[in-house]
């Protein structure tokens, strides 16, 4: 199989990996919005965070995963969850400071996720496979 086929088989399973864990922390949101008012709280020094704003929150981050998953707008919603990704990682810092305290240890899983979805919004022309949008639409 030449190269030029497998670069969009790669890039798929990079495009379905990134939204599995991001829909999953999407969902969060939904099932638990307390879970997700703590991370503001801890993380972003964002504090008392209803249910409402995480379900919104939670609704633009579906709406613009859904597109992720399709290929769709790919500049923005690559870019988005490269950037939203990228912020989770970056206000980890401390957890990163003390790996081996608690659970401090999963959060260096961010970063091959950072990396992939680096490499996902940089090759996004290249993403063709199962992609709504191609290369120069």
């Amino acid at each position: 199989m030449s190269i030029n086929a497998r670069i969009p088989r790669a890039l798929l399973s990079l495009r379905l990996g990134v939204f599995v864990v991001m829909f999953i922390w999407t969902l969060d949101k939904f099932v638990r919005p307390e879970h997700t008012a703590k991370i503001f709280t801890n993380f972003y020094f964002i504090e008392g965070l209803g249910n409402l704003p995480v379900y919104l929150i939670g609704a633009v981050e579906a709406v613009i995963l859904l597109g992720l998953l399709a290929g769709f707008r790919k500049r923005f919603t690559y870019g988005f969850v490269l950037a939203l990704h990228g912020i989770s990682t970056l206000s980890a810092f401390k957890q990163y400071l003390n790996p081996f305290e608690g659970p401090n240890l999963l959060f260096f899983a961010a970063w091959p996720m950072l990396a992939a979805c680096f490499a996902l919004y940089t090759l996004r022309d290249l993403d063709t496979l199962w992609a709504l949008e191609k290369p120069n639409t």
